[in-house]
């Protein structure tokens, strides 16, 4: 199976993207293509045979990563495989992208592949980074109902059928979003412990406009994918998890804005799952409204 990759850069990290270039090269098996997309910045310099695209303006996380996709031919289809990865990650072994080519070809259904993310230095995976309820074992892989969007590999034939990432989302829960609609299809999420990517430790509100996008993208993520009954019921959940972690005044004051924001916004395109659909996150252990 061909293998690509699309990293996507702000031109801020040169190093760091260095290093990661240099640790997918070392890849075992066929060689990975790889498509490094300037979001609105320059590329800095990277070795010969990864292809470039500079985009004049930042389209954020999912738009970025749409151009790379299509860099692939119309919805990677040059490729079998292709694997998103952040900038300032690395690739921990030399047998990550083989390691894809064995699960994809020995699984027809399984449609994405959510890696493990680790401390460089600590090895420590943070709760968050394991897309599932139960998340205190991380070396312990399972079948998910979403997967980490700087990490992961994706078959490309999940974007013929269902689309790519959600544009308007920019920032937030396109994971989530992409994963609804490719299990709405029949596709199957895995979360592999023994795949991983390093990664230092930060937290996702180091981001100035984290609060307001994932109040606001919640609320687009739910309006495009939920049968109504559930809308109400989701949001709700989340609204009151997000009082008992009691977050401070600027940052629910930026919530509340993204949460109105959400409902009186477009949101793009609404196909709401099917109640089988439902039925399965539940039995993969996320029902759909938490």
């Amino acid at each position: 199976m061909k293998v690509g990759a699309v990293i996507i850069t702000m031109g801020n990290r040169p190093e760091e993207l260095r290093a990661l270039l240099d640790s997918v090269a070392k890849q075992d098996g066929d060689r990975v293509e790889v498509v490094v997309v300037g979001n609105g910045s320059p590329v800095p310099d990277v070795p010969d045979g990864v292809r470039t695209i500079e985009l004049p303006e930042n389209l954020g996380i999912p738009g970025g990563r749409n151009v790379g996709i299509e860099a692939f031919g119309p919805s990677g289809r040059d490729v079998d495989i292709l694997l998103f990865l952040d900038d300032d990650g690395l690739l921990a072994g030399h047998d990550t992208a083989e390691l894809c080519r064995q699960a994809f070809a020995a699984d027809p259904q399984l449609g994405i592949i959510s890696f493990r993310i680790a401390d460089p230095e600590t090895g420590i995976t943070q709760r968050r980074h394991v897309p599932r309820l139960r998340a205190a074992d991380p070396m312990r892989s399972s079948r998910v109902t979403t997967f980490l969007g700087g990490a992961n590999a994706v078959r490309t034939q999940v974007f013929a059928e269902v689309g790519g990432l959600p544009d308007e989302f920019f920032y937030a829960h396109e994971e989530t979003d992409l994963a609804w609609r490719a299990l709405d299809a029949g596709w199957m999420i895995d979360y592999r412990s023994d795949m991983v990517l390093y990664h230092p430790t930060t937290a996702p509100s180091r981001h100035a406009v984290y609060h307001r996008m994932v109040a606001r993208n919640r609320v687009w993520l739910a309006r495009r994918n939920l049968p109504a009954l559930l809308v109400p019921v989701y949001l709700g959940v989340w609204m009151l998890l997000t009082l008992v972690r009691r977050p401070s005044r600027p940052a629910l004051r930026a919530w509340f804005g993204g949460f109105r924001e959400g409902w009186t916004t477009a949101c793009g395109p609404r196909k709401p799952m099917k109640w089988r659909t439902v039925w399965r996150l539940t039995r993969l252990g996320r029902p759909p409204v938490i």
